[in-house]
C-alpha cells in the first residue's frame, strides 16, 4: 500500500452518544443486543462464547437500523473490510435495509471489493450486486473527492476501512483527503470506528514535510497508536486546516465508537473475523510486522511480496543464516526470528531463492516493537547481507530514496549508512516521539491500560 450537513437533533444525539468513550454509553441507548434485522440472526445469550468482545461503530450503527444516516443522501468510502460480525458487508446491508439513500461508494486502492493487487484499483462501475455507482478513489487527492461528491450528490461521508495502524499504509490519508474536501464544502464526515491492530502505542520516527506523500501525508510518527476514528479527530483537531485555508470538520466530523476496545487487547481477542485490508496484510501477525518491515520496500531486498508471508518474511540471494542470527542477537521483544529461504513468485526476487528471516508474533500487541526490530534489521543488513542497498525512485530525483518517504525523512538512511548502532538510531527519534504522545493524548477516547 504505498484524499453538507442538515439533519435533525435525534441523528446528533444518537452519533454524540456513540463518540463518547465506551463506558459512557447506556446500554439502552443502543438497544440492548443487535436485534435479528441488523445481525441477521437471533439476539445471542450472554453466555455464547461467539458473541465478539468489541463491537465496531458499523454494528452499533446497524443496531439502529442505520437511523443516523436518515434523510440525507449518503456515499460510503470502504473496501472489503467493512463488514459487520456475521461477514455480511455493510454495502450490502446498507442497500438491501431501505434504511439508507445510498448513492455512492468510493472506492480506495485494491477497490471495493478488493479485486486488485498493490498499487491498483477496480475503477469506476456499477456494482451488480446492489445497484451503486462505485467510483474510483484510488490516488484521488481532496479535489477529486470534492468533484466526486458533487458528482455522486452525497450530503453525508461514511468511512468504514481497517487500519492497520502504520503511516504509511495508504487509507488514512485516503480518509485524510475525503476529510478536507468534506470540510471545505461543507459535508457531514461520519467515521465508523474498528480496532487498530498494533495497539493504542506510538512508537517510531515524524514525518517531516519535506517528505509528505501518499505513504505518509502528514505529521505523524510512524505507529500512530491511534484507531481511525481517534486519528481523524487528531487530524481535524490538529493539522487539517494547512490544507483547508483554515476550515475545520468541528461538529460535522463524527464517530460512531466501538464499545469493548482497548489499546492492549490483541485483535485475535477482539471475537471479530480479520477481513485482509489489501491482499499482502493476509493475517494480524504480517499486521504486526508490517509496522517496521514495511521500511524493506525501500531496499532492493524482498519484503516477502510473493510469499504467503509478507512483511513477515525478508530476504534476498545475497543473505544466509548470519543476518538471521545477528537479528535474534537484539533479542527483540514480542518477535522470534527463525532464518529460512523462500523462493518469491512475484515482486523482487521472483524465482530466485532467498535467504533472510521470519519473524514470528510471540507476544501480540503489548510486547511488539517491530519498529525497533526492523531497525535491527536494517543495520545488520547493511553489515551482513551482500548485495544490499537503497530501493531508488527514479520518478523523484529530489527525494531519490524510497525509504526517505518510509521513514520520513533522511535520518534513518544516512544514520543506517554511517554505521549507527540501533540504539543510536532509535534514540534519535525519542523526542519527537514523546512530543507526539503528548499531543494525541485529548483525542484519545480508549483505554490503554491491561485493566
Amino acid at each position: 500500500m504505498t484524499g453538507r450537513a442538515t439533519g435533525g437533533a435525534s441523528r446528533r444525539g444518537f452519533l454524540g452518544a456513540l463518540g463518547a468513550g465506551a463506558a459512557a454509553v447506556p446500554a439502552a441507548a443502543l438497544g440492548g443486543a443487535l436485534p435479528a434485522t441488523a445481525a441477521g440472526r437471533p439476539p445471542r445469550t450472554g453466555t455464547d462464547r461467539r458473541r465478539p468482545r468489541v463491537q465496531t461503530g458499523v454494528e452499533r450503527l446497524a443496531a439502529d437500523d442505520f437511523a443516523a444516516l436518515a434523510g440525507q443522501r449518503v456515499g460510503v468510502i470502504t473496501n472489503p473490510t467493512g463488514v459487520l460480525a456475521d461477514l455480511r458487508h455493510e454495502v450490502d446491508v446498507m442497500a438491501a435495509s431501505g434504511a439508507v439513500d445510498l448513492r455512492a461508494v468510493l472506492g480506495p486502492e485494491h477497490g471495493f471489493r478488493g479485486a486488485a493487487q498493490a498499487g491498483a484499483s477496480e475503477g469506476t462501475y456499477v456494482d451488480e450486486r446492489t445497484g451503486v455507482t462505485v467510483y474510483d478513489a484510488y490516488g484521488a487527492d481532496a479535489a477529486d473527492f470534492a468533484r466526486l461528491y458533487d458528482e455522486a450528490d452525497v450530503e453525508t461521508v461514511v468511512f468504514d476501512i481497517q487500519d492497520v495502524g502504520a503511516r504509511f499504509y495508504t487509507y488514512v490519508w485516503t480518509m485524510y483527503d475525503a476529510m478536507v474536501a468534506a470540510a471545505t464544502s461543507g459535508r457531514r464526515f461520519v467515521v465508523l470506528d474498528r480496532p487498530n491492530p498494533v495497539g493504542g502505542e506510538a512508537r517510531g520516527p515524524m514525518m517531516t514535510d519535506e517528505f509528505r506523500t501518499f505513504v505518509g501525508n502528514q505529521r505523524i510518527v510512524q505507529q500512530h497508536g491511534m484507531t481511525v476514528g481517534e486519528l481523524a479527530a487528531f487530524l481535524d483537531g490538529e493539522l487539517i486546516t494547512e490544507e483547508t485555508g483554515g476550515a475545520r470538520l468541528g461538529d460535522r466530523l463524527e464517530v460512531v465508537a466501538m464499545r469493548g476496545w482497548r489499546g492492549t487487547l490483541p485483535y485475535d481477542d477482539t471475537g471479530l473475523p480479520w477481513v485482509p485490508p489489501s491482499p499482502n496484510v493476509p493475517t494480524t501477525d504480517v499486521a504486526l510486522a508490517y509496522t517496521g518491515t514495511c521500511w524493506f520496500e525501500g531496499t532492493l531486498m524482498s519484503e516477502g511480496r510473493g510469499t504467503t508471508t509478507p512483511f513477515q518474511t525478508v530476504g534476498s540471494p545475497g543473505a544466509d543464516w548470519r543476518w538471521a542470527q545477528a537479528v535474534a542477537g537484539y533479542d527483540p521483544g514480542g518477535l522470534a526470528v527463525r532464518d529460512c529461504f523462500f523462493t518469491p513468485t512475484f515482486s523482487k526476487h521472483a524465482g530466485e531463492v532467498c535467504g533472510g528471516l521470519q519473524l514470528h508474533v510471540t507476544d501480540p500487541v503489548g510486547g511488539v516493537d517491530a519498529i525497533t526490530t526492523a531497525t535491527a534489521m536494517l543495520v545488520e543488513a547493511r553489515r551482513l547481507v551482500e548485495g544490499f542497498a537503497w530501493r531508488e525512485d527514479a520518478y523523484d530525483p529530489q527525494r531519490p530514496f524510497w525509504v526517505d518517504k518510509l521513514s520520513g525523512s533522511t535520518r534513518l538512511r544516512e544514520m543506517v549508512d554511517a554505521g549507527a548502532s540501533v540504539g543510536q538510531i532509535t534514540d534519535a527519534w525519542a523526542g519527537e516521539l514523546a512530543a507526539f504522545d503528548e499531543q494525541r493524548q485529548p483525542y484519545l477516547r480508549y483505554p490503554r491500560g491491561l485493566s
